[in-house]
């Protein structure tokens, strides 16, 4: 018998079925891959099984014990721990307060003070077990992502969970940072504890799991032993068809005009030296490790941050340095890597968000009133060229949309900017392998029609699949240029973890 069984759940919003008999088990010390696209049911499910969400239907047992968590407390006192994407750490307290947050304990229990020193011993077993060696003391705000990553598992571990839940737990990570989370995942599993492991990147799926999970539309689509599930199986049944092709053909675009030409920037302790061209029909790739210095190139472009010299020309006309409103009037759109916290109000609407960087090109002159009516037209036109699936862009809010649908919504705001210049920061971060399909033919579709695209991704296959040459940027600088016809997966990491290199100065 499993230790974990779900058996037939089934589970409706407001008469609307997102979950139909879905099943699933886990045995203790393995680690089970959990895969859909957005809206297939995967979060539903681990709300279930978390305690946050009660199903219709069907049954939940561990150990052969009936499961049926009330709330995420039930859940956490039966062993089941769920590690969010959005990490739920206070950073304005300690490790060790946060570790004990849900009860601080007492010398003596009539006693109104806390045990300082119990808290102290039990966090530096928990940190030593997971082998972060920072004081307990230390405030979350000053750790890594990677870090406060670690910090959840071992507040998972200081609940003595069975069952570890983690969801897209990769997102934010460096490659460094990753490794070490395997490496810890791996330890966990040596220890009994069973994982469900939730994660769009297939590659690390196939290298984590000893099965798999596949739903689709809020159904089991098939789940077996990893080995019989090739990324392209995966691929298939996550999204109901094959896709012998990810990267979508594209017509020869490239001409010989310059679009945007970068000379020199150069910028203490961030970049030296970068210089490019991007002709207009071009994808460019930017290579690179996290600190390479690709994103800082990127917001330097386009206004977002200073340099001390170098230039930045679009069309010929070079731009003022740090004036990101020169650059928009320039023609250059960013999609930035962290579409949340800058490229989206998320409390907002999507019409609202669509709106906001197009006032201007929508004014009527002399007075500058906007043109609603044409604004929200052109909303429409957009909201419809990039598919986002939302049922009226005028009322929901960019919160409640999934990962792919919001990074659309950033994408549909600087398509109505008709821009020549499209930076795109990590466009695919976070996305189901279905929005990253439907985001690589958006950006054809804007080199065909003219635009200049610099493209930033940590994934070298991305980067291969959809660029016309790539750039490998190390330590700041630009160290290799590859065409097409020379790409080569190994040569172009070679050169991006190069470490040598002259004092950025």
């Amino acid at each position: 018998m499993a230790y974990l069984q779900v058996e037939n759940i089934s589970k409706s919003f407001f008469g609307v079925p997102v979950l139909h008999g879905v099943g699933f088990t886990l045995e203790r010390g393995e680690i089970l891959g959990l895969i859909g696209e957005n809206g297939s049911g995967k979060s539903t499910s681990m709300n279930i099984l978390g305690g946050v969400l009660q199903p219709d239907a069907g049954q939940m047992k561990i150990a052969g014990e009936t499961y049926a968590p009330a709330s995420s407390r039930d859940a956490l006192e039966r062993g089941i721990s769920f590690i969010h994407q959005e990490l739920n750490l206070f950073p304005n307290l300690s490790i060790e307060e946060n570790l004990f947050i849900r009860g601080f304990p007492r010398p003596r229990p009539w006693l109104p003070v806390i045990d300082r020193k119990r808290i102290r011993r039990r966090t530096e077993q928990l940190l030593d077990m997971i082998e972060l060696k920072v004081p307990p003391s230390t405030l979350v705000s000053r750790l890594s992502q990677g870090e406060r990553q670690l910090v959840e598992i071992a507040k998972a571990l200081s609940t003595d969970a069975k069952i570890i839940i983690f969801d897209e737990p990769t997102t934010s990570l460096t490659r460094r940072e990753i490794d070490r989370l395997f490496n810890i995942i791996a330890r966990l599993k040596a220890q009994g504890i069973g994982i469900i492991y939730i994660s769009h990147i297939l590659g690390d799926v196939k290298r984590l799991a000893d099965r798999v999970a596949v739903l689709r539309d809020g159904m089991l689509i098939g789940a077996g032993p990893i080995g019989e599930f090739s990324v392209d199986r995966m691929i298939s049944m996550m999204v109901g068809r094959s896709i012998s092709q990810l990267f979508p053909g594209r017509r020869g675009t490239r001409t010989s005009e310059v679009v945007l030409e970068v000379k020199g920037l150069t910028q203490p302790g961030m970049i030296r030296d970068v210089s490019f061209t991007i002709s207009r029909g071009e994808v460019l790739g930017l290579s690179g490790l996290l600190g390479a210095g690709r994103s800082e190139t990127a917001r330097i472009i386009f206004g977002l941050a200073p340099y001390r010299s170098g230039s930045v020309k679009v069309l010929g006309k070079t731009l003022p340095a740090n004036h990101p409103r020169a650059a928009m009037e320039a023609g250059i759109a960013f999609l930035t890597e962290d579409r949340r916290g800058e490229g989206l109000m998320m409390n907002a609407p999507i019409y609202d968000n669509l709106a906001l960087p197009n006032l201007d090109t929508h004014a009527r002159p002399p007075t500058g009133w906007i043109d609603r009516t044409t604004l929200a037209l052109r909303a429409e036109e957009l909201s419809r060229r990039v598919q986002l699936n939302a049922v009226d862009i005028a009322s929901v809010l960019a919160r409640n949309l999934s990962g792919g649908n919001q990074q659309k919504v950033v994408l549909a705001k600087w398509l109505m900017r008709r821009p020549d210049v499209f930076i795109l920061d990590e466009p695919t971060r976070g996305v189901d392998v279905g929005a990253k399909a439907e985001i690589y033919k958006i950006v054809n579709t804007l080199v065909e029609d003219g635009c200049a695209v610099l493209m930033i991704s940590s994934e070298t296959e991305e980067l291969i699949g959809m660029c016309d040459r790539i750039l490998a940027m190390s330590n700041g600088e630009v160290r290799a240029t590859f065409e097409r016809e020379e790409f080569d997966q190994e040569r172009i990491l070679e050169a991006a973890m190069q470490n040598g290199r002259r004092e950025v100065a």
